[in-house]
């Protein structure tokens, strides 16, 4: 009778709201910067390019090609259209770019303590949150989901820029976005997680992978376990479907190219890199380490060895590689990103980059 007493309010606790405190302590507990990079890894990259460390001075001039080859925009649209299978409009490319450059003039400022790098990034992460309302889709055989995919990918390096932006100082100075700024970009990443990246529908592909990789994003930078979970788990659910067991990778057999098999695998990378900083090598080391399975079949692509496709040698490594072999130092990921590093950007800007610049040879990453 006593046990049965005991259970009963044990129920009642946990009907009435009460939660143990273990599951409570088993909430994330958030790093910032804590999306790819570190304060440390900042730091350490920084230390780096100020005594003219060759190798890391050559990455960084990646960061300001991109900067310099990219003009400033003057106005952000409030509708982005999108279409797709590369069909594209001028919101769309601009909201590509525009994600990309925020991310370069982040880690510019995080280098030199530049105030200009600061504003201006903090200029794109403004005008966008203030200026964005909704996605509207390009006539014709538009899918009616593309919006969901599109800020799937934007969103994350907005993100990244904007935890630099937001928690790093060089020299105990901050970049200066005020709270009231920073108050409308957690607004913005709301509208876009509720309104489109939450509406991903289950392709079991590149789609629910940044999904999912976007979603941990967005729970890091507003401190929000069950949005970090979400797309944690929706990771985890999807794994063997995007990255099989003995590491082939579907995508490139039924896309038959060499850009779609690489979006799942840096979305894969990159969630697995947020997730160690905050203390969870679980991705990484999933299944039967599936990502650097996968890595090993992006290898058999460019050797032309897979039995189904393959890549050309000048197809573009995806900067996803270097992260992953910071992790994993696997002879098959030293191969690919001996390709073509140091590593810039993907070509059509859609996962973040620069990640020679971050990654190479940092440890703690």
């Amino acid at each position: 009778m006593r046990h049965n007493k005991i259970i009963l309010f044990a129920f009642l606790l946990m009907f009435y709201g009460f939660k143990p405190k273990a599951q409570e302590n088993n909430k994330t507990k958030f790093v910032h910067p804590g999306i790819l990079n570190t304060r440390a890894s900042l730091d350490y990259i920084g230390a780096q390019l100020r005594v003219g460390d060759t190798m890391r001075t050559a990455a960084y001039q990646k960061v300001l090609d991109f900067i310099k080859d990219h003009e400033y925009p003057a106005s952000f649209p409030s509708t982005i259209i999108v279409g797709s299978n590369g069909a594209t409009s001028p919101s769309k490319t601009q909201i590509r770019k525009d994600c990309e450059l925020v991310y370069a003039f982040a880690l510019a400022w995080a280098a030199t303590g530049n105030a200009d790098y600061a504003q201006k990034a903090i200029g794109l992460l403004n005008g966008w949150a203030y200026a964005f309302k909704d996605y509207g889709l390009l006539a014709g055989k538009t899918n009616p989901n593309q919006p969901d995919l599109e800020a799937s990918w934007t969103t994350p390096s907005f993100v990244a820029a904007a935890e630099i932006i937001r928690h790093y100082k060089v020299k105990g100075k901050s970049a200066g976005w005020v709270a009231a700024d920073i108050e409308q970009f957690s607004k913005y990443l709301v509208t876009v997680k509720d309104n489109y990246i939450n509406k991903i529908p289950d392709y079991k592909n590149n789609w629910d992978a940044s999904a999912g990789y976007a979603k941990m994003t967005i729970g890091v930078f507003l401190n929000q376990d069950s949005v970090y979970r979400a797309g944690y788990n929706l990771l985890v659910k999807e794994l063997p479907n995007v990255i099989q067991p003995d590491g082939t990778l579907p995508e490139l057999c039924v896309r038959k190219d060499c850009v779609h098999y690489q979006y799942s695998l840096a979305a894969y990378t990159y969630a697995a890199a947020i997730a160690k900083i905050h203390g969870d090598n679980s991705l990484w080391e999933i299944s039967n380490k599936n990502i650097s399975l996968g890595y090993n079949f992006m290898r058999k692509a460019y050797e032309q060895k897979t039995g189904c496709d393959y890549c050309d040698l000048n197809s573009r490594i995806f900067p996803g590689v270097e992260v992953a072999y910071g992790y994993y130092n696997t002879d098959n990921l030293k191969y690919l990103r001996g390709l073509q590093a140091p590593l810039g950007v993907p070509i059509d800007n859609t996962f973040l980059g620069f990640t020679t610049y971050t990654h190479y040879k940092v440890k703690g990453l």
